[in-house]
């Protein structure tokens, strides 16, 4: 199927999703169903294929793509996604950022659509203001698309400090929230770690939270042993 197109209309999505359903794997279908926790309907697309669509997508009508887009599968919404990842106007991702993280309803939509948002490297003041807003979200995955952001663009000598201010006043139980969360903070132990064990030796993070990152860290090749033990130290009971 052509996917570079200069027009879009209804009939032309329809055959998109079709030709989705096409390339459907069975037994990745019921593979990534183990993994993965949505309402949407899993057809099975490895995701290197849901890129590569993306892409041919990206090179044509973006916007009249979009209009179009619907949330019924969960690789359409994952390639609508990196369609949007894809954009490289700020003024154009800016009209569907919002509406679009409103449909991210597990980890996996959430990390590949963050990963692949490189425009945030050239916006940094701009996107770290939309992740101040999600960070202080009730919604698991907003929160968790500010965390992603922070651990996939921030973590760097000039954020490092206001990340570790910032997560502090993250207080929530939800699973992805804090595993997205001590990942992050293993990260930023691994590249800065005096400023992070500071945080760590103030033990004001969640129990959950600080013993996580605490296991991440010690499960890391990149961290000396007494480091590793000296970590053990800093648990919470």
């Amino acid at each position: 199927m052509n996917l570079m197109k200069d027009h879009w209309d209804q009939k032309d999505y329809e055959e998109y999703i079709e030709y989705l359903k096409s390339l459907q794997e069975e037994d990745y279908r019921k593979f990534h169903q183990k993994l993965t926790t949505t309402k949407y309907e899993i057809l099975g697309l490895r995701v290197p294929l849901q890129r590569k669509i993306a892409k041919e997508i990206s090179k044509g009508n973006i916007e009249e793509f979009l209009s179009f887009c619907q949330n019924t599968y969960y690789e359409e919404v994952n390639i609508e996604g990196f369609v949007l990842a894809n954009i490289k106007d700020l003024d154009v991702l800016e009209k569907y950022f919002d509406s679009f993280l409103l449909k991210i309803d597990n980890w996996a939509i959430c990390d590949g659509f963050c990963n692949s948002l490189k425009i945030v490297n050239k916006h940094k003041e701009y996107f770290w203001k939309k992740i101040e807003g999600l960070l202080e979200s009730v919604e698991p995955f907003k929160i968790r698309v500010g965390l992603i952001l922070l651990l996939s663009f921030y973590v760097e000598e000039e954020y490092i400090l206001k990340i570790l201010e910032k997560v502090q006043s993250i207080h929530n139980d939800e699973y992805y929230v804090q595993m997205g969360f001590s990942w992050l903070l293993c990260e930023c132990y691994i590249k800065f770690p005096n400023e992070t064990k500071r945080l760590l030796e103030e033990k004001v993070l969640d129990s959950f939270v600080q013993n996580k990152t605490i296991c991440k860290i010690r499960d890391s090749y990149r961290v000396s042993k007494e480091e590793k033990e000296y970590l053990k130290t800093l648990k919470k009971m």
